[in-house]
């Protein structure tokens, strides 16, 4: 078994040996750390390393409060669990049990760290949003390009972590993978509702208790009751809408709807006997915890935008962003695009499905992708027919099933150059035409 871990302090069998002698502490392990720690005392490799949870990383003179670890996946060895949810999955849909069960994505439920301000840590406030908000795709993609997080307990800092923190591992250009994921959220008419977690304004500390409780209110609702157009026209969402504070514009539209006292009363009474008592009017409304820091909460928010989208335009990447994209990076840019806002119905069409798939731009990401199928199964079949004519490689094209190999790619290659193969790539995200060639 494999398990990744960062930031704990590395160990040695003298570590290890000292740890074992210390009886009292020793005896505070489980039995099963108890045994780990036994075996490392009792090996014959002095040079053996291991880590414990009780010996994070030091840094600066102090255990790190930040240790990450990866555990094996549970889905890799079956439960009764997850063959339940498989069979039941299998019998609703009519699956023949020859069939893989494919476990479609139908909810998209990301959550946000917030905190109050701290002047003391020079943080600014980013309590501004109510329980659950749901987003609608600009504005919650332009979340997620910024990726502004608040202040976390196991950190020091908060700000945007962008939307490609680990650009220096990514070989792709900046806006590749925006460019997918964006399209993709499109194609797919998905529906984007952000809990919060840390805090609801500056008064309400609730640490993940809402991005626990979301799963638990989603399995419970029908489709139809968690459809964001009903759930506006119902009530259970208010649109916020910007407002002038001391002359100056708050963007406050950005954080799109938030969840109202009729949410409560048709969605949380899955879970609760008093579902209108479990949010509070001052968790619902953070603005009136206080105006001024929901004020420098949104600002902070539209500010962190304007700074990570000024980069695409700095390192040229925004040349390759499509064009719903490059809408967004100038609107976080410079509050406009070709002069008009984001609320402006012409701007926002181009991020309609039904747009999208009828676009010059979508339709030319369809035909490369063609091409590119095209070529990779005739290099194929060149492939397989070379193998073929290699005398020294007679017993293995038997062994191998090469002929019925190369009839199937023969065929595969056959269904990608029809005048159909595009019809069928539609509501896919084609290929990228910066890397044709």
């Amino acid at each position: 078994m494999v398990r990744f871990l960062t930031n704990y302090e590395l160990l040695k069998k003298a570590d290890a040996i000292a740890i074992y002698e210390d009886t009292i502490n020793f005896d505070k392990y489980t039995q099963p750390v108890k045994d780990f720690i036994t075996n490392i005392v009792n090996s014959d490799n002095d040079e053996e390393y291991f880590v414990l949870p009780s010996h994070t990383r030091i840094v600066n003179g102090e255990p790190t409060a930040n240790p990450r670890y990866l555990e094996p996946s549970r889905h890799i060895e079956e439960t009764e669990e997850s063959y339940l949810a498989d069979t039941g999955i299998r019998l609703l849909r009519k699956i023949k049990f020859d069939q893989p069960v494919v476990h479609v994505v139908n909810a998209v439920l990301p959550g946000r760290r917030n905190n109050p301000v701290d002047k003391a840590a020079g943080i600014r406030p980013l309590a501004v949003y109510n329980p659950i908000h749901y987003q609608e795709t600009p504005e919650l993609f332009m979340d997620f390009i910024c990726s502004l997080t608040g202040k976390s307990p196991s950190t020091t800092g908060a700000g945007s972590e962008g939307a490609l923190t680990k650009a220096p591992f990514n070989m792709l250009t900046p806006t590749t993978d925006l460019n997918n994921a964006l399209l993709s959220h499109i194609l797919t008419e998905s529906n984007g509702f952000s809990t919060a977690a840390g805090y609801v304004g500056a008064e309400n500390k609730i640490d993940h208790d809402v991005s626990l409780l979301i799963p638990e209110i989603w399995a419970r609702l029908e489709p139809k009751d968690r459809d964001p157009k009903k759930l506006i026209q119902n009530g259970s969402l208010e649109k916020l809408e910007d407002f002038e504070h001391n002359g100056q514009t708050i963007l406050a539209s950005r954080l799109g709807y938030r969840i109202t006292k009729t949410f409560s009363l048709r969605c949380l009474n899955r879970l609760f006997d008093e579902p209108t008592a479990v949010f509070n009017e001052k968790m619902l409304k953070p603005e009136l915890q206080g105006l001024e820091d929901y004020v420098d909460g949104i600002n902070n928010i539209v500010e962190a935008q304007e700074k990570v989208a000024l980069s695409y335009f700095e390192d040229g990447s925004i040349e390759a962003a499509i064009p719903p994209l490059k809408i967004l990076l100038h609107i976080m840019a410079y509050g406009s695009y070709e002069g008009k806002n984001i609320n402006d119905p012409e701007l926002r069409m181009y991020f309609d499905r039904d747009y999208v798939i009828n676009s010059d731009w979508y339709k030319e990401r369809l035909e490369i992708k063609q091409k590119k199928d095209i070529c990779f199964y005739d290099s194929q079949i060149a492939y397989l027919e070379t193998f073929m004519k290699n005398p020294n490689n007679d017993a293995l094209v038997s062994e191998m099933k090469i002929k019925e190999q190369l009839d199937t790619v023969k065929e595969r290659f056959n269904s990608v150059k029809s005048n159909d193969y595009i019809n069928r790539l539609v509501g896919t995200i084609g290929a990228d035409p910066l890397y044709h060639k």
